[in-house]
């Protein structure tokens, strides 16, 4: 049974009972908790990231987290934990693991960026199987290497509960991407997965092969992140042959790989057949005008379900970019298309100022911003991208989050 919200009492009592100094951060954290009149109604996030803050705060460690979650133990209305970017180790992680274990209403979790390794892993994967309430958790940024990752992929055989994994910049081996992509195989529970940033030795592309034949036969996977893959053509074909029949994805991140203008050949026929993706991230790759070309003819003729369209820093020049310019006049359903990074001469300035000008493209919808000198138009890059709120969130509540987020609220969770 959850007691009354009184965070901050609890934590000064279970300071003084356990001779652990107060932390000031989370104590304000708490207060400011205490404040919320909707806290034992709709239930909170408790919001202890340890960066994005304007005057540096003391890092949350693995003993402030052991008093922290004794308080948490009678307060179920605590349904969102943010520990991102502290100084939480594996000790910190069994913490962590026995609080999942005894804690029936914690659905968000964030452990981005601590210093949690292997066996800290082991340890929150294992929690898991048992556990019924954690619906998002966010292990990015942690060292916990290929055997971590297999913990985790063993959790996903077991676990029908969790929605949303981030498992991005984990250093992941081959042997653990290949083992996830076999649960999910399995595993009809899991919408959204981040696998970016594996390292991987073999230039063989067996990750990619084995994750498009876990796309022939997965029907619940939404979101799916294979950014820094070492992806070539070969693995586009692979993974554009299983979309084919695929009916639920809607997301295909493929940033920062090695694809160039022959694997968006098998891009732009899939989108002309397939009427299920709404996402598709290409950031940083060498698709160049060729490219651009054949996304711009099947966006201007037969895809009218795609909403987002990422091609920064892909080497294309004015004609590619006046071409997809040219495909937004005719297709109403893109609503965001970044295109910074690339060769953008005045045709493109001019276009993209129409796009703009006329209502058709939003300013909070793309990553470039029309300007005038001497009568001449040009533009300038805004911060927005599909991953912008990727590694932080925005302090202000008035910061949209579906405007330009990781994944533009597909599959929402929590107040995430």
């Amino acid at each position: 049974m959850s007691v009354l919200p009184d965070l901050h009492l609890h934590y000064v009592q279970a300071c003084q009972n356990l001779s652990q100094p107060e932390n000031p951060f989370i104590a304000r954290v708490l207060q400011e908790a205490d404040k919320n009149d909707e806290i034992s109604t709709k239930g909170i996030t408790l919001k202890l990231a340890g960066n994005n803050h304007l005057v540096p705060v003391p890092r949350v460690t693995d003993d402030d987290l052991g008093v922290l979650v004794s308080v948490l133990d009678q307060a179920a209305f605590v349904t969102g934990l943010d520990l991102a970017y502290n100084l939480l180790t594996d000790t910190g992680a069994q913490t962590i693991a026995t609080f999942l274990q005894e804690n029936s209403s914690l659905q968000y979790l964030n452990l981005m960026f601590n210093d949690i390794g292997t066996s800290g892993a082991e340890l929150i994967a294992e929690a898991l199987h048992s556990n019924q309430s954690l619906v998002h958790l966010r292990m990015t940024g942690n060292k916990i290497g290929n055997q971590g990752g297999m913990f985790f992929a063993s959790m996903l055989k077991i676990n029908s509960t969790l929605k949303k994994l981030d498992l991005g910049d984990c250093d992941l081996g081959l042997q653990c991407l290949v083992a996830t992509a076999i649960a999910l195989t399995q595993n009809e529970s899991l919408k959204a997965i981040n696998l970016n940033r594996p390292l991987l030795s073999s230039q063989q592309e067996e990750t990619t092969v084995q994750i498009a034949r876990m796309l022939r036969s997965n029907s619940s996977l939404v979101e799916l992140h294979l950014g820094k893959h070492g992806m070539k053509n070969f693995g586009v074909e692979r993974l554009c042959e299983a979309l084919y029949g695929n009916s639920s994805l809607r997301y295909l991140d493929l940033s920062c790989n090695n694809i160039t203008y022959d694997g968006v050949k098998f891009l732009g026929e899939l989108l002309k057949r397939n009427k299920i993706l709404r996402i598709l991230d290409l950031s940083a790759n060498r698709i160049e005008d060729i490219g651009a070309m054949y996304l711009s003819e099947a966006l201007e003729t037969r895809n009218m379900t795609l909403q987002a369209l990422s091609v920064v820093s892909n080497n294309i020049t004015g004609e590619g970019l006046v071409a997809l310019a040219s495909a937004l006049q005719s297709n109403t359903t893109l609503t965001h298309i970044y295109i910074w990074g690339n060769k953008l001469d005045r045709d493109t300035c001019v276009a993209f100022w129409e796009l703009i000008e006329m209502g058709r493209l939003e300013l909070g919808c793309t990553d470039v911003v029309p300007y005038e000198v001497d009568g001449e138009v040009f533009l300038a890059e805004q911060s927005h991208g599909l991953g912008k709120h990727r590694y932080w969130a925005p302090r202000s509540a008035a910061v949209d989050p579906g405007a330009a987020n990781a994944s533009l609220e597909i599959v929402p969770v929590s107040e995430y």
